[in-house]
């Protein structure tokens, strides 16, 4: 079997959920097919399927990859029972400000960092109580002013998410890339988070001036995926 992609593996970029969606596509016995009649019950069994199956690569698996890759189309997931298709803002040819993928060279590994994530969740008294109380609500903040085109909130909010993710995720943060990181925070030229997992792979990057954030990180490959 071959699986033609050009989606690089470690990552974070979702080549383990483009495979599980190709798989299902072909060979799944009672298949959910991606078409105009998909109610929202069918979207989160869709979503528990393709879970189940790509947990054989991560140990445990959310399936909002591979699901977004079988829908091909972007996802808003409100709570465990409501996950709707989302529209989002056009990319702005000439925009001054925008989001922007920074490849560190070499391939994280999924699995060590969720374990990593969890065992921090189970064991580390207060880190629980830090997600539901900080990063979750900078996320969802950054998720809704990013729906509706509010750059400034946008920008805040990733802000927030981006300290917290140094202070307290910092092994998830490829070692020669946390200067890179904490020299945005302190310049405010671009704010960075993790793709996927981290611990290499590519970086998520933010900023209200794309030709100076570039100027900064001229010593690294950088591609704009959108324009504000």
């Amino acid at each position: 079997l071959i699986f033609d992609s050009t989606i690089p593996q470690g990552f974070g970029v979702g080549s383990s959920g483009a495979l599980v969606a190709a798989i299902y596509d072909r060979y799944a016995f009672d298949k959910i097919y991606n078409d105009d009649t998909l109610t929202g019950d069918q979207i989160i069994t869709l979503k528990n399927h393709l879970a189940a199956m790509e947990s054989f690569f991560h140990g445990t698996s959310s399936g909002i990859d591979p699901l977004i890759c079988y829908l091909e189309h972007p996802i808003l997931i409100k709570n465990k029972l409501a996950i709707d298709a989302v529209g989002i803002p056009q990319s702005k040819l000439n925009g001054k400000g925008g989001i922007f993928l920074i490849n560190t060279g070499s391939p994280g590994n999924t699995k060590p960092m969720v374990n990593l994530f969890l065992e921090k969740c189970r064991k580390e008294q207060g880190f629980l109580h830090l997600l539901k109380k900080e990063m979750i609500p900078f996320n969802n903040n950054c998720i809704k002013a990013f729906l509706k085109g509010e750059v400034k909130e946008l920008l805040s909010n990733v802000k927030e998410l981006s300290h917290f993710l140094l202070s307290y995720l910092t092994p998830m943060i490829p070692t020669k890339f946390k200067k890179v990181w904490q020299k945005g925070l302190e310049t405010e030229a671009y704010y960075l988070k993790l793709c996927g997992s981290g611990g290499g792979g590519y970086l998520l990057g933010f900023t209200e001036n794309l030709e100076k954030a570039q100027e900064e990180l001229k010593d690294y490959s950088i591609t704009v995926i959108h324009r504000f």
